[in-house]
């Protein structure tokens, strides 16, 4: 099962984006929120929506849940 982060400051679109931690587009450390493991991008995306209502899946990482 993969590790999942997401941003903390959303992108220029307004969308909070969901990352693996081994994708090679993450955000800065301070900018990160830790999702934890899950068994897929759409686990991760529904945990960060706890967080944040707009949620997108990372093009390079989660590109299932990429919608964008």
């Amino acid at each position: 099962m993969p590790n999942y982060l997401v941003n903390k400051e959303a992108q220029p679109t307004g969308e909070h984006e969901v990352h693996e931690t081994t994708c090679d587009h993450l955000p800065y450390s301070w900018n990160r929120q830790d999702l934890g493991w899950h068994s897929d991008c759409h686990s991760a995306v529904k945990a960060a929506r706890s967080h944040y209502t707009k949620v997108d899946g990372c093009y390079w990482c989660c590109r299932a849940c990429h919608t964008r």
